[in-house]
């Protein structure tokens, strides 16, 4: 008899499940002190993550103290820039910064195609080691930033309010930033096509500035970029679950449900039941607790998360938060949230 594949995989597959997996956007990081203290010793986030024995140790730090049902590579969604030919750099407290930021038709051009296995190894040796280390305890999880994120990235040169140059670019040069989304679509393919043959097992795409664009500017810069790495991948691996995200997503989730995607992952601004009301039946739903949530006490966290689940019942769902854990939040709580998420029959049978 062959083995159980872990629970967050076969959720993903639309299997019928005991209950719904949990884990959470940003789990290793800056809310637990085993991450502060190993970041005082190695202050460059290139470095964590970069170097593939911090990465798989960051990686590991959520499981090993919490036991979600998925572990997610420690990376960043611009990790592969430099793959491209493009520089970059993440200041604590400040972000990204971009260092030749990409303004015209010449630098589209000079952009090289990613080759993961030859600019990012040690991605593919932590997702390896992730997977040999958990087995079917949990699922592993990849993930990438979608084109039109990645575009307003090296575009802006750094985090933005307004988005005013790429939105700049996209109304007066559209035929130049529609060259680089699709490099970036072709690039960012490679990218977890080698993700997922390196061992993960779902992936997620974030699209966390998608929000920002208007539904009429989404259909055109955002959502055919989606569907462009959904389908390559989907070429070549057809049974791996992908997972689509963006920030602010209220106005454009049935858009979402659109692109081939199999589990849209909601923000805390939609109620769950309205969210699930809003996807066909078949695409399956991931989310979405408000990440402040988990400052409060431990009653109203297991309160909301079954206002959740009982929202998500019947659905295929994954149970995680609406955004990443905020820094700062209590690790006792985050504790409250993964503990509640795995006994969630319980409280909901009392």
């Amino acid at each position: 008899m062959s083995e159980i594949q872990p629970l967050l995989l076969r959720a993903a597959r639309g299997e019928s499940v005991e209950r719904p997996p949990v884990w959470m956007m940003r789990q290793a990081g800056r809310y637990m002190k085993v991450y502060r203290d190993l970041r005082d010793q190695h202050q460059s986030f290139r470095e964590r993550s970069e170097n593939p024995d911090l990465s798989y140790e960051i990686s590991m730090q959520p499981f090993e103290a919490f036991e979600p049902d998925g572990v997610i590579l420690f990376s960043d969604i611009l990790t592969p820039l430099p793959g491209m030919g493009i520089d970059f750099d993440i200041v604590e407290s400040k972000g990204p910064l971009i260092n030749e930021p990409i303004r015209n038709l010449q630098q589209v051009e000079a952009l090289r195609p990613l080759e993961p296995k030859e600019s990012m190894g040690f991605v593919g040796e932590v997702l390896t080691r992730l997977r040999e280390s958990v087995g079917n305890k949990a699922t592993v999880l990849g993930f990438v930033g979608a084109p039109w994120t990645l575009a307003a990235y090296v575009v802006e040169g750094k985090s933005s309010k307004n988005y005013a140059v790429i939105k700049a670019m996209a109304f007066k040069e559209p035929t130049l930033l529609h060259s680089l989304l699709d490099h970036f679509a072709e690039s960012i393919a490679n990218y977890l096509r080698y993700q997922i043959d390196s061992g993960a097992q779902v992936v997620q795409m974030f699209d966390s500035w998608a929000g920002q664009l208007s539904p009429i500017d989404y259909d055109t810069f955002a959502a055919p970029y989606q569907k462009k790495v959904i389908d390559l991948v989907k070429q070549t691996h057809p049974d791996t679950p992908m997972i689509l995200y963006i920030s602010g997503s209220a106005g454009v989730l049935e858009r979402m449900g659109k692109t081939g995607i199999d589990i849209v992952s909601l923000d805390w601004t939609v109620d769950m039941a309205d969210g699930c009301s809003r996807l066909p039946k078949d695409i399956g739903v991931q989310g979405n607790v408000d990440p402040g949530l988990l400052f409060g006490d431990p009653e109203a966290i297991r309160s909301r998360i079954v206002d959740t689940v009982l929202k998500a019942k019947g659905r295929k769902h994954i149970l995680n938060l609406g955004h990443g854990i905020l820094p700062g939040t209590p690790e006792a709580n985050a504790q409250v949230f993964f503990e509640t998420g795995k006994a969630i029959n319980d409280y909901i049978n009392r």
